[in-house]
């Protein structure tokens, strides 16, 4: 579970990455922005939920 939790983090890193170049540049489609964005957040509350699973036990 902890190398599943640690690749989902690094997806999540490497996709806020994507996100912050494609915001530097102003011909950026801002349906791909949105769809990567969407992504990025599907990825957080994977995370999340990992975590919590592991907490409780």
């Amino acid at each position: 579970m902890q190398s599943h939790l640690a690749e989902l983090e690094r997806r999540h890193a490497a996709l806020e990455r994507q996100i912050e170049d494609a915001l530097l540049h102003p011909s950026v489609d801002s349906l791909e922005l949105a769809e990567m964005k969407r992504h990025k957040l599907r990825l957080k509350d994977e995370i999340q939920k990992l975590r919590t699973i592991e907490t409780v036990h």
